[in-house]
C-alpha cells in the first residue's frame, strides 16, 4: 500500500468515526433536552430537511421549533440508534440504520410509547464538521398509547 492509499483509507476512517459520533450525539441530545440555536447548528446544515411519519420540515429554524414541540410531550426519552452503513463520497454521505426510541408521556399518566423503525440520514461535510442535510425516519412498529398533539401542532411534530 502506498502512502496516498494509506492517506485515502485513514481519511475514509476518520469521516466513519465523525459521522458516527454525530449521530450518537444526535440521539444521545434528544434524551438530554436542551434544544436551542447552538443545539441545532451542532447537528444539522441550514437547509435541512427532516421526513418524519407526520411530516416534513424544511430549514433549521423549522426543525428546532418542531423538535421543541415534538419533545415537550415526553416526561422521558431513551433513544437508541445502532446497525448503520455509512457510505462515504467525499465531502458527502449517507448512513441508513435501525432507530429505537422509548418515551414517556408527559401527560401525567406514566405511560410508555415505543417506536421503532428506519432512519435514512444524508451528511455533509461543512468547515464545522459533518451535519445532517437530509434525514427520514420510517417506523416500522409501535407499542402503548401515542402522545397527544396540542391542536397547534405542525404536522411533524411527533416524529422524533
Amino acid at each position: 500500500m502506498n502512502t496516498e492509499q494509506i492517506q485515502q483509507q485513514l481519511q475514509a476512517l476518520t469521516d466513519r468515526a465523525e459521522i458516527t459520533d454525530l449521530m450518537d450525539r444526535y440521539l444521545r441530545s434528544l434524551d438530554v433536552g436542551v434544544f436551542d440555536e447552538e443545539w441545532a447548528r451542532a447537528f444539522h446544515t441550514e437547509d435541512v430537511t427532516a421526513e418524519m411519519p407526520v411530516g416534513t420540515v424544511h430549514g433549521r429554524d423549522a426543525l428546532l421549533a418542531d423538535i421543541r414541540r415534538t419533545m415537550a410531550l415526553f416526561e422521558r426519552t431513551v433513544h437508541l440508534g445502532g446497525n448503520a452503513v455509512i457510505e462515504i463520497d467525499g465531502a458527502r454521505a449517507t448512513a441508513k440504520g435501525a432507530q429505537l426510541s422509548t418515551h414517556v408521556l408527559a401527560d401525567g399518566s406514566g405511560s410508555v410509547f415505543i417506536s421503532a423503525g428506519h432512519a435514512d440520514t444524508e451528511l455533509v461535510r461543512t468547515a464545522e464538521g459533518w451535519r445532517i442535510s437530509a434525514s427520514s425516519l420510517r417506523v416500522a412498529w409501535t407499542q402503548g398509547p401515542r402522545p397527544q398533539l396540542p391542536t397547534t401542532a405542525t404536522p411533524a411534530a411527533a416524529a422524533a
